[in-house]
């Protein structure tokens, strides 16, 4: 008989409004579990439904752990504190006896949680240390702050599109953390080798090496739901959260900004943490209208139902950018782990099915998983399984710097940071309407080239004619 997995771990991953945290919940309770919070927005106290933190009735009395630590005036936690904070949990609920389940739509936070030997677990060199005025360029314009990172890690720099700024601000700051350029880390895991999780091992952590392997013997349960299903999920969201007060929670982020501003002398960094929350920002012109006593009302309700679409809009390419980094970051991460048995696909398209669909069949792979028996083939649970379970390329272009190939159009001015890019703007309709109005105006230049040439020909023709004829005027044969 297989022994049960020493300190194993349950990751729930997937889009916003799949219902991650309902399963994490279902799985709790069947299982003796306690929850950690793995998203970022949710890691701020008050605001619960700009973050759509999980209330007390839903949690059915399970634990939840990093939920509301984070002050509005504190700084945002990089993912390495998060990655301590969350490892500081884990070893608390195991030492109750419990099951560790981490649920939260911050993948970048999740991966680096479930992988040893992630960037999060980069220091500074002994004695070094990184002041708050270091991180202060961080706030400064995406220009600057690109300029900056060309100066201490240019391969990183040509890495991004500089209109990319989280991207640029996320390996400058990496930079200031560790002391080292974040395409040297890069290079540096690539260069180790893979090394295999022993689930059977009683020392885990010493077979552990890199990013290439998982920190603990972990289950990743993906809950899916397809586009055409989930975008009327997440506009039906943005009402409900109108009606629970998610505009009465914009007034008092703004207040708060305002009273920040002035008491502090400088403003708020609304590039980052709480500030980004989908939901505020797009409110602010409403919000604005309304403390000015907009007193048309026509006009008042257009630009609410603006602030709307605008919600709803950020929240599906939200959707779409969790979706992107499962598929290609993640999946990538655990082929490469070798822990792709160890990823399971649950289809929460069908919610009048959800227990059979998704809490049953989770209850049973994790009772497999926490037991040490066997686990079902993933990808023989379903078609979309199957379609789903594959990474679609064979590795993270992340962390392939020999594909990065920085180009810029010089018709469009376009810039492109990989071959993909370049393809598909070359594609576009954009560049090949703009390479036709090129086409054009070189024609038409080269006609108007050649008309002058013409001109001044015939002009030369005519010049020459009439001083023959003034020669031959001026002195007559004779």
């Amino acid at each position: 008989m297989k022994q049960p997995p020493l300190r194993p771990l349950v990751a729930i991953v997937g889009a916003t409004g799949t219902g991650k945290s309902d399963l994490a919940v279902d799985i709790a309770r069947k299982f003796n579990g306690e929850i950690i919070n793995g998203d970022a927005m949710q890691l701020y106290r008050g605001l619960p439904v700009i973050t759509n933190k999980i209330t007390e009735a839903e949690m059915q009395g399970v634990p939840h752990h990093l939920l509301g630590c984070i002050g509005l005036d504190e700084e945002t936690w990089t993912v390495g504190k998060f990655v301590g904070n969350a490892l500081r949990v884990i070893s608390e609920i195991r030492s109750r006896g419990r099951l560790p389940i981490l649920v939260g739509g911050t993948h970048y936070y999740t991966q680096s949680l479930l992988f040893k030997g992630s960037l999060s677990d980069e220091s500074l060199p002994d004695g070094e240390e990184v002041t708050m005025e270091d991180f202060a360029i961080l706030s400064e314009p995406t220009d600057v702050i690109l300029e900056k990172l060309r100066e201490v890690d240019p391969v990183m720099a040509d890495r991004w599109h500089p209109n990319e700024r989280r991207k640029i601000q996320r390996s400058l700051e990496l930079y200031l953390r560790t002391g080292k350029p974040a395409s040297e880390i890069y290079n540096e895991q690539r260069k180790r080798p893979d090394t295999p999780l022993d689930q059977a091992s009683p020392d885990i952590d010493s077979d552990l090496t890199t990013g290439t392997a998982f920190r603990f013997p972990t289950l990743v349960l993906w809950v899916h739901a397809p586009k055409d299903v989930l975008y009327p999920r997440l506009e039906a969201r943005i009402h409900r959260m109108i009606d629970r007060g998610l505009l009465d929670e914009v007034r008092s982020l703004a207040n708060f900004r305002i009273s920040h501003d002035t008491s502090n002398g400088t403003p708020v960094d609304q590039s980052r943490g709480i500030w980004v929350s989908i939901g505020y920002k797009e409110f602010l012109d409403y919000q604005s209208a309304m403390s000015g006593k907009l007193e048309d009302a026509s006009g008042l309700d257009k630009i609410k139902t603006m602030a709307i679409e605008r919600t709803q809009a950020a929240t599906r390419q939200y959707a779409n950018r969790q979706l992107r980094w499962i598929r290609i970051k993640l999946l990538n991460a655990i082929w490469s782990a070798k822990q792709q048995e160890n990823l399971f696909l649950l289809d929460g398209s069908d919610i009048s099915r959800w227990d059979d669909l998704v809490v049953h069949p989770a209850w049973k792979i994790t009772a497999r998983f926490v037991s040490g028996d066997s686990l079902p083939k993933p990808t023989e649970l379903s078609a979309l399984a199957r379609e789903l379970l594959t990474p679609k390329r064979d590795y993270d272009l992340g962390r392939r710097p020999d594909l990065w190939q920085r180009r810029v159009c010089e018709t469009c001015g376009t810039v492109a940071v990989t071959e993909n890019d370049w393809e598909l703007h070359r594609k576009s309709r954009g560049h090949r309407r703009a390479v036709g109005l090129k086409k054009k105006q070189e024609n038409a230049s080269h006609i108007r080239s050649r008309d002058l040439i013409t001109a001044q020909t015939e002009l030369l023709d005519v010049l020459e004619a009439s001083l023959h004829t003034f020669a031959e005027e001026d002195c007559p044969e004779h």
